[in-house]
């Protein structure tokens, strides 16, 4: 066995590629390093100004990713090996990968159109995706909403694009509007002045712009009376829920009647011959 020959093999073979094989290192061990530095950069920035947070690390993930992506290039031509396929076969695969999960990209760029459009931000009370209640996180794929029973519900982003958005926290104030209906007996400016004056004493309800009560319908069964008043956004639902019962009971103790659907049947008899 010629010992020799194996080690001249070697020797060339070091000599040929070795010094590419430190230099794929350096490389890759120096831009690696350079490309978490720039990322933190990036995300430093965002922060500073003042960019939504998830948007922030989304940007930092995306940015980390495409330079490592060139330093492994960069250390693979260094070595020798032709990236121009290497480019060809990646590009291949991540249409593949694109096409399995289109779902999950189409979650990913919905969820970018949030945070740059920003219909909603993390404590609002929206309507959204088919569910209501109040947003308690925002991630790449999905949004968390609360409802008002402390459930979670988990909507994809794609699903709250795709659809209506009704944020209730954009304004300081809203409306609380209410139907009452009365008898067609009953006293129509007795009940008139009774709902005004419950209006104007809840102090949670604004003087500007002014509440408003008015006939609305004259139904089948009933006088239906319209009311509206605005309040803060944070009393909605305190108003809308008080407001009833206390009709309900100003009604009761005035002698004013709300009447409720019902059937009249009337039979006739019929004598047998």
């Amino acid at each position: 066995m010629d010992v020799s020959k194996y080690t001249d093999l070697a020797v060339m073979y070091a000599s040929e590629y070795g010094l590419k094989i430190i230099a794929a290192i350096l490389i890759f061990v120096i831009g690696k390093w350079i490309t978490k530095k720039l990322s933190l950069l990036v995300k430093k920035m965002m922060l500073k100004a003042e960019v939504d947070r998830t948007l922030t690390e989304f940007a930092e993930s995306i940015v980390y990713f495409m330079l490592l992506l060139m330093v492994i290039l960069a250390s693979l031509n260094a070595i020798g090996v032709n990236t121009t396929s290497f480019i060809a076969v990646f590009g291949a695969a991540s249409l593949a990968v694109g096409l399995a999960l289109q779902g999950s990209l189409a979650n990913i760029g919905a969820a970018v159109l949030i945070i740059l459009f920003r219909p909603f931000k993390i404590g609002d009370f929206v309507d959204a995706g088919g569910a209501t209640g109040t947003v308690e996180d925002i991630n790449l794929f999905s949004t968390i909403i609360s409802p008002i029973d402390n459930r979670t519900i988990i909507v994809p982003n794609s699903a709250i694009i795709g659809g209506n958005i009704t944020n209730y926290s954009t304004k300081d104030t809203r409306r609380v509007d209410h139907v009452f209906g009365i008898g067609y007996d009953d006293d129509l400016k007795l009940a008139k002045e009774t709902l005004m004056q419950l209006l104007e004493a809840d102090d949670r309800i604004l003087k500007d712009p002014a509440p408003f009560v008015a006939v609305s319908e004259l139904a089948d069964s009933s006088v239906n009376f319209v009311s509206r008043a605005w309040v803060k956004s944070e009393d909605y639902w305190g108003v809308h829920f008080d407001l009833i019962e206390k009709v309900k009971l100003t009604f009761d103790e005035k002698g004013i009647s709300i009447p409720y659907p019902q059937m009249d049947v009337h039979t006739n008899q019929i004598e047998s011959k």
